[in-house]
């Protein structure tokens, strides 16, 4: 976790500054429409993309546990194939679909055009399976270093766009290639110690079949992808509901606000991630409940500790925080900013819930959380936004990070018990 945090950490600061350089820039408008745009990619990635990340370590774990080399050779070829085939396809309907959704969140001709193109930056995002099997040899360090990678790239990028005065256009092709990097630089990393551990095994593997060699697999990636994409559905989808009701402008706001909400929430996510390939294998080595419990409220509590000091600041500055990052034009982004990292600070306990009772093969009691709380939430979005204005997105993630938290706690505590 210490390792991840640090990369984290590292370009947390990093995109603070490329969000000083992009929001001065651009101004609230044309940042609002950048948001957009790499929001709706990131958006159709999220649903229509298969990772296999958490496939790979849980089944991972069994094959390193009983000396399957060739196993997990197949293994891995098998997530590779399910993911970048996932990849490719999300791909293809987010350049389709482009040219009908940009005009309803105001993106204007410039934008358009482009956004056929940056449909390609859905590869930033898989990339699950390299992640996976760095997960699985404890190489937490690479998976730090590489969170570098995004932020490092968007940095220069958005440094020449502001000198150059290359505008939205060149913002956007900054974190094209931004995405690019991630997708290259971590598939580049999987494959080099997956090739050193497994050698010729990885290349040849002896004849078999991954789904065969473990079953339920397939039950498995359905579940746990449907828990992901409706467990990041409301993030995804919230600046684009924003844009399409308010418009570019109070996406930009939006965006602002939440990015102090980011901090908030990676040490849990971090924390989540970090801990699920432990409690994978406190589950294979039949440990019981209670150490996963246990390791649960540790992993809890100690995502509390970290964000407790960034909520302070934050209630403290929000406004100087905001001048600070984007200037006074997005000034009316302070107040929705407080809530919202309030309600990060709600969601804290979801995702080491999360990788519990996907450790604990239930999966679909996360997505079953998640998707409750969506079903309750997403729908009323637009009418909190005609009544409230901006604020409605504060009330909306307040409602739905208190009701994701409780259902997962409660589910975890109950499955656990029963082992």
């Amino acid at each position: 976790m210490g390792l991840v945090l640090g990369g984290k950490a590292g370009a947390g600061l990093i995109s603070l500054a490329y969000l000083v350089i992009a929001t001065r820039a651009l101004g609230p408008h044309d940042y609002g429409v950048l948001v957009l745009i790499h929001g709706y990619v990131t958006t159709v990635c999220g649903i229509v993309e298969f990772p296999a990340c958490q496939a790979v370590v849980r089944y991972g774990a069994e094959a390193r546990r009983d000396e399957a080399t060739h196993r997990l050779a197949r293994l891995l070829r098998f997530g590779a194939r399910v993911e970048l085939l996932g990849g490719l396809t999300a791909i293809v309907i987010a350049a389709l679909c482009a040219p009908l959704i940009g005009p309803r969140l105001g993106w204007p001709e410039t934008a358009l055009v482009f956004s056929i193109p940056y449909s390609l930056a859905v590869l930033g995002s898989v990339r699950s399976t390299p992640a996976g099997y760095l997960q699985l040899i404890n190489r937490f360090d690479l998976l730090g270093l590489h969170n570098l990678v995004q932020p490092l790239v968007r940095l220069t990028g958005a440094a020449l766009a502001a000198v150059a005065r290359w505008g939205l256009t060149g913002f956007l092709v900054a974190w094209l290639l931004a995405a690019l990097a991630e997708f290259a630089v971590l598939w580049a990393l999987g494959l080099w110690f997956a090739h050193r551990h497994l050698g010729r095994d990885l290349r040849y593997p002896e004849p078999g079949n991954a789904v065969a060699d473990n079953p339920g697999i397939w039950r498995f990636l359905l579940i746990s992808n449907a828990d992901v994409t409706l467990s990041e559905l409301a993030g995804r989808a919230v600046p684009l509901i924003v844009g399409w009701v308010l418009g570019p402008t109070a996406a930009g706001l939006f965006s602002v606000a939440q990015r102090a909400t980011v901090l908030i929430t990676q040490p849990a996510q971090i924390l989540g991630d970090t801990a699920y390939p432990e409690m994978a294998r406190m589950v294979a080595g039949g440990q019981g409940g209670s150490a996963l419990r246990h390791t649960l409220v540790r992993v809890t509590g100690i995502a509390l500790a970290a964000s407790l000091p960034i909520i302070a600041i934050i209630w403290l500055f929000a406004p100087q925080i905001v001048r600070l990052i984007a200037g006074p034009e997005f000034a009316g982004a302070t107040g929705l900013m407080v809530v919202l990292v309030l309600a990060r600070a709600l969601a804290l306990a979801g995702p080491p819930a999360t990788a519990a009772l996907t450790a604990l093969g239930r999966p679909g009691w996360s997505m079953s959380a998640n998707l409750t709380a969506n079903l309750l939430f997403l729908p009323i979005f637009p009418v909190l936004l005609n009544l409230q204005g901006l604020n409605g997105a504060g009330t909306q993630a307040m409602g739905q990070a208190a009701t994701v938290s409780l259902l997962l706690l409660i589910l975890t505590w109950k499955r656990s018990a029963q082992i």
